[in-house]
């Protein structure tokens, strides 16, 4: 049972660090120097990004070696209301009640999976 406990945070994490990534893609986007196809899209910011969904989708391959699938379709549904609330913090997005209402579907369904 450890083991999945385990392996399911390591998925988590991958979770947590493409919320992250997709924050900064759209962070990339807003401040975009659209003069030049490279300059819009090998930036360091788009390039970083793009990295940083490998790393987490290389820690969700390795975590799936563990975790049944339904988890892991399950664990990642929490990355939409990650992305939501930190486009909130970090890039001042207005969250609205359709999407704190659309959050908190989620957290419930992923509660009454665990059940």
């Amino acid at each position: 049972m450890s083991e999945i406990v385990l392996f399911s945070g390591i998925y988590l994490l991958g979770v947590i660090i493409s919320a992250f990534s997709q924050v900064l893609l759209k962070k990339s986007a807003n401040n975009a120097d659209n003069s030049s196809f490279i300059k819009q899209y090998l930036n360091i910011r788009v390039v970083s990004a793009y990295a940083i969904f490998v790393a987490a989708t290389l820690l969700s391959i390795f975590a799936y070696k563990v975790i049944p699938l339904t988890l892991g379709a399950i664990l990642g549904t929490l990355e939409y209301g990650l992305v939501a609330i930190l486009g909130h913090f970090l890039l001042k997005e207005n969250l609205r009640a359709r999407q704190i209402f659309g959050i908190l579907v989620i957290i419930a369904g992923i509660i009454v999976y665990s059940i």
